[in-house]
């Protein structure tokens, strides 16, 4: 198993240039820029995309140094202005060069985690981005183990007991919950719980209180738990279903499979032949799920609830540098999403091993 993990390591390097050269090369032909836009500012248009960045003065534009991504150095918006200075500008933001040099030059800035400055904000983005990644974490982490430790006792019951009042009523549940929008239930969580209407028990924003580092661990526990249970009630309340249909369509497969009607034949016990035998077999469906689960948890599911829960995590980030033109932060948070997927298919692997040993990665083709 060591070789094995040693060469998917190795195969994340390839992974990662494909990855950026992909999405380099898509922005490439994305209208606008920052050099068009600070043109735009100059002529007096607007060019605020969100709220939250409350505009970028020219003056702050140009005093940061920036990394070698975007645009290509053709800006139709650039009429009556010196061409010296949209020469300097480009220089300024590194549009200079062709586009080749400037993804060599990004590749290896990366490989060494230097993903570059952003554009509009005063900061790294590697700084960024763990600067955000708490939120991110908090929602993404919390929720994906609420919905397994939910999820799969669940389908597995409902397997158990297909067909009955349990299994049907379960079922209506599980759909009605899966029909609402996690952002509905959202915002139906702040008007009862928040202060919206009826109770106020929860805070609006942050995870935790501004008081957060005086208080001693069990305080800090309890504070941190209290700002995130709406926003990961939220998640969970839609986030469950499929994962719970599933394991219970893994294990009724499972449970009809010769081996199974053997093992009840030589007089094992239902729990013995339910969890020694058909587990494992079973379960191997729902580890393959889990790295496109978390993933779009982590990152994805949470956008939204970021917003209504004034949470600034890494979705709202990469929404707003999208919209923004903020081409380091795009490229370096797309870069951190895709390692982060990588090492959890690699985990998704391990895990596959410690539930079936019979599994052997290491007889395979990488």
């Amino acid at each position: 198993m060591a070789s094995y993990v040693f060469k998917r390591l190795l195969l994340m390097i390839p992974t990662l240039l494909g990855i950026m050269l992909v999405s380099f090369v898509i922005i490439q032909f994305v209208p606008g820029g920052p050099v068009e836009r600070m043109i735009a500012q100059l002529q007096g248009h607007g060019t605020e995309a969100t709220a939250r960045f409350g505009g970028s003065s020219s003056g702050d534009m140009a005093a940061m140094p920036q990394s070698s991504v975007g645009q290509s150095t053709k800006y139709r918006g650039a009429q009556g202005l010196d061409p010296e200075f949209i020469a300097e500008l480009e220089t300024l933001y590194g549009f200079d060069k062709p586009a080749y040099e400037r993804f060599f030059l990004m590749a290896g800035n990366y490989l060494r985690f230097d993903l570059g400055e952003s554009y509009y904000r005063d900061i790294g983005v590697l700084e960024l981005v763990l600067e955000k990644m708490p939120v991110s974490i908090s929602l993404g982490l919390w929720s994906t183990i609420i919905i397994y430790l939910i999820s799969i006792p669940l389908g597995i019951k409902k397997a158990v007991r297909d067909g009955t009042h349990f299994d049907i009523w379960t079922s209506a549940a599980i759909f009605i919950g899966y029909a609402i929008p996690s952002f509905m239930f959202a915002i139906l969580l702040i008007v009862v719980f928040a202060g919206g209407r009826y109770f106020d028990f929860f805070p609006l924003r942050g995870i935790v209180s501004d008081n957060w580092q005086d208080m001693n661990f069990f305080q800090a526990a309890l504070d941190y738990m209290w700002h995130m249970a709406l926003p990961i009630a939220a998640m969970v309340i839609s986030g469950f279903a499929s994962l719970t249909m599933l394991t219970k369509n893994s294990f009724l497969d499972e449970i009809g499979k010769q081996y199974v009607l053997t093992a009840r034949a030589k007089g094992l016990a239902e729990k013995q032949v339910l969890y020694n035998h058909v587990f494992r077999n079973a379960m191997l469906i729902v580890i393959a799920g889990f790295p496109a689960a978390f993933v779009h948890i982590f990152f994805t599911g949470s956008l939204l609830i970021e917003v209504i829960f004034s949470l600034d995590g890494l979705g709202l980030l990469g929404y707003e540098s999208i919209i923004n033109r903020d081409y380091p932060v795009v490229l370096g948070t797309l870069y951190f999403y895709g390692l982060i997927g990588l090492v959890m298919m690699l985990i998704r692997d391990v895990v596959y091993v410690m539930v079936d040993p019979r599994i052997d990665f290491e007889a395979r083709a990488v």
